[in-house]
């Protein structure tokens, strides 16, 4: 057996693949919002410590700000803060005194706030400019003032808060990938009793499979008892067939070696010729026997499968009546019936022909002394074709048609049939769809062999 993939590894990878897809595009969704966020929390940052400084230098004069504010500058959002305020005629009040390169110039009258992104001592910064009027000494009018930040700090945010993301992420798929792993082979767990199941069959045990199983695997264990079903079913065929050989044979075969022991041992070449021919005959009655078996044996592999031939029923019973008819030598007179019309049906043609043929040959052997006619009509409905064979010999008792259907069984002891024949027929009949009815024709037989059309 090629063995392919493993079926627990198969669903992992189909449900985990799905989920890494997820969470990258989750990750690069947290990335563009991190981004996003630290740019709001800085830039309020930025505006609270302006605002802070502007504050601070309306009540003290640009001399001193307060140690809150002090505090906002050295640390906002984690990085340090620069800053400066300049007075309406351009004269710094208070802070750095380098200016940062790219701070956008403001029309008279501008009070709009602006954030801006500048250059500082060689460094991208972000700021934000506002405008305020305010009296400072003998001072007053607009006062801009000014703060500004690193820029690689928000980098240093983003990676921080990225990071975590990252770890959370990582963290929750590694644990899902463990869930799944382990809670697909909990939930293979009936695949294994399943398994553990079809290991108790054998050749001597092959009961269908009765135990609860997934709804994902009853077609495969239905499936499965059908073969069982199958294969038991072929195996009792198969026995069948040995016991009846070895039964029916028996008898026949040690008469055979008697009769070939007698040949050999004969006195002289008058008594050896009279020997030889009972052997002979003994060998055609054991011959015809074994082919009986064979045929009652095949008889069981007949299915719509194997039984696809379409064929004219008019021309097969014409075939059978003439080859009988052919042989006659001076036995009851044998004649056909036909319909006008021709009538086909789809079927195992030899195993039909064989099933007529037996019903002729049972009227000649078992239609006694008064056999005088036989007749082999054809009958024809929508859905069915009947082959009728009826004599006018001695007949059977509802009891002795019982007897006669049975498997070897023989209505009188003096017969010298094989007790096959109308077993063989029955089965035909069954395996194309009709089946076999005998009854008193008063006098003699009437079988009636009906097929499906």
């Amino acid at each position: 057996m090629k063995r392919t993939y493993s079926l627990r590894l198969r669903l992992t990878l189909i449900i985990l693949v799905p989920l890494l897809f997820v969470a990258g595009a989750t990750g690069l969704w947290q990335l563009n919002n991190a981004r996003v966020t630290a740019g709001e929390v800085f830039d309020r940052s930025l505006q609270s410590a302006a605002l802070a400084v502007a504050n601070d230098v309306a009540l003290s004069g640009g001399d001193a700000l307060a140690s809150s504010t002090r505090k906002i500058l050295s640390d906002t959002s984690g990085g340090r803060v620069f800053y400066h305020v300049y007075a309406p005629d351009g004269v710094i009040v208070t802070g750095y005194a380098t200016p940062p390169v790219g701070i956008p110039l403001a029309g008279d009258g501008d009070f709009s706030p602006v954030y801006f992104n500048a250059e500082y001592l060689g460094r991208d910064v972000r700021g934000f400019r506002m405008r305020t009027r305010m009296q400072v000494d003998d001072f007053s009018g607009l006062f801009t003032t000014t703060v500004w930040q690193d820029v690689a700090i928000r980098a240093a945010f983003v990676q921080d808060l990225m990071l975590r993301s990252l770890v959370t992420i990582s963290s929750i798929i590694t644990s899902l990938s463990l869930i799944v792993w382990f809670g697909i082979r909990i939930g293979l767990h009936p695949l294994n009793d399943l398994q553990q199941a079809i290991d108790l069959r054998s050749g001597e045990v092959l009961k269908p499979i009765q135990r609860p199983v997934p709804v994902e695997v009853e077609g495969i264990v239905r499936t499965l008892n059908r073969l069982l079903g199958q294969v038991s079913e072929a195996m009792a065929t198969q026995s069948e067939f040995i016991s009846n050989a070895a039964h029916q044979l028996r008898n026949p075969v040690a008469g055979v070696l008697a009769l070939a022991e007698s040949v050999r041992s004969a006195p002289n070449e008058r008594a050896m010729r009279e020997r030889a021919g009972d052997l002979v005959d003994a060998a055609k009655e054991t011959s015809h026997l074994a082919q009986k078996l064979l045929t009652y044996e095949r008889t069981k592999s007949i299915s719509p499968a194997s039984a696809q031939e379409t064929f004219s029923v008019n021309e097969l019973v014409d075939g059978v009546t003439r080859d009988f008819q052919g042989r006659n030598n001076g036995g009851p007179a044998i004649s056909a019936r036909m319909p006008d019309g021709d009538i086909s049906v789809t079927g195992d043609r030899t195993m039909i022909r064989e099933a007529v043929s037996n019903l002729v040959d049972n009227a000649m052997k078992h239609g006694g002394a008064g056999l005088s006619e036989i007749t082999v009509a054809l009958e024809t409905a929508p859905e069915a074709a009947t082959i009728v064979v009826r004599d006018d010999g001695q007949g059977l008792t509802e009891a002795q048609i019982q007897t006669a259907l049975q498997r070897f069984g023989q209505v009188s002891e003096r017969s010298d049939g094989s007790g096959l024949g109308l077993p063989i027929v029955e089965r035909v009949a069954e395996r194309h769809g009709g089946g076999l009815k005998l009854r008193g024709n008063d006098p003699g037989l009437e079988a009636r062999f009906t097929i499906a059309r």
